[in-house]
């Protein structure tokens, strides 16, 4: 395939073209392509490079290559797209080569669009959190995750937080999943209120917040060995548990994660062979509820849902 622009500075402050992009992810296609494998994609589109702006693409292109896999996915609202679905390196090096700086896979796969098979934490710290407060809420989601019988495995998100990935089986479905996670970010918070938060409105927002709804059908992540839009062309990059505590997410760059990759393989290389059961949180969820504590706040474009509480700003609510 060829690339299209090959000297077009993607990222103007490190100097990284698009071909050097397209270079890094073929370098890392490995661990690339088993963090979306067979996953519907929504193309995020860096046409000028990583400070331009950027859109999303949804469905995929109508001209394309005959080898390009979709999958038709449907999105809440009701409508529907012919997604791209990555599976191998030159479909890789494809949505690449359309501008795509970082990837944004779904938490399913095309062969059952209705039940995830990931649980993702998304660690968001809110301004002016250190760096280490973000790896010590990972610590603890860890251990919550491992108490109720699912392994995570973490990575850097390549911007200012962490996320841990959890594979899981097939059995249940979005808000299952989501409320899974919701019972998580309680959890965190009970043991750390000082630094974690569940709380979905930023007014009440303080420490690490994370994110249940990131579980929600029709919300992606960067997957892993994504690279970010950032100054210095960060990478989202998979790590060993006995790396969070002291990890700098400024060591992982197109520059230098190839080396690394190359040098000692992918952490998350078992991910597909660890799929575990959300009961025991699920079970966690029904007693967090049964000790007064429903549901919490959607997204804003989601229709409100069977005991949501209001969709108003506390502070506004008050008033």
């Amino acid at each position: 395939m060829a690339i299209s622009n090959p000297d077009k500075v993607y990222f103007p402050r490190a100097g990284y073209t698009k071909r050097e992009l397209v270079h890094y992810y073929l370098a890392v296609a490995d661990g690339a392509v088993r963090g979306v494998r067979g996953r519907p994609m929504a193309l995020k589109r860096f046409v000028d490079g990583a400070e331009g702006e950027f859109f999303f693409q949804k469905r995929a292109p109508a001209q394309r290559p005959v080898w390009v896999d979709t999958v038709e996915l449907r999105f809440p609202s009701g409508r529907s797209a012919l997604e791209v679905v990555v599976n191998d390196a030159a479909q890789l090096a494809w949505v690449v080569n359309l501008g795509c700086i970082d990837l944004n896979p779904h938490p399913v796969r095309a062969d059952d669009l209705e039940h995830p098979d990931e649980l993702r934490v998304d660690l968001d710290p809110v301004p002016g959190v250190p760096w280490p407060q973000v790896r010590q809420v990972a610590m603890l989601a860890r251990e919550v995750l491992e108490e109720h019988g699912l392994r995570g495995f973490p990575k850097t998100s390549g911007s200012r937080g962490m996320h841990v990935n959890v594979r899981i089986e097939r059995r249940w479905t979005f808000p299952q999943v989501r409320a899974a996670a919701l019972a998580l970010a309680r959890e965190v918070e009970r043991r750390a209120p000082a630094i974690a938060t569940s709380k979905w409105w930023k007014e009440e927002r303080h420490g690490v917040f994370l994110d249940y709804n990131q579980n929600a059908k029709d919300r992606t992540v960067a997957s892993a060995y994504s690279v970010r839009p950032t100054a210095d062309a960060r990478v989202s990059t998979p790590l060993e548990w006995s790396e969070v505590p002291d990890v700098d997410p400024a060591d992982f760059t197109v520059a230098t994660v190839p080396k690394l990759f190359a040098e000692r393989g992918d952490p998350a290389a078992a991910i597909d062979d660890q799929a575990g059961s959300l009961d025991g949180l699920l079970q966690l969820s029904e007693r967090q509820r049964a000790a007064g504590q429903g549901d919490a706040p959607w997204p804003p474009h989601y229709a409100k849902q069977e005991g949501e509480p209001a969709r108003v700003q506390p502070s506004r609510r008050r008033r």
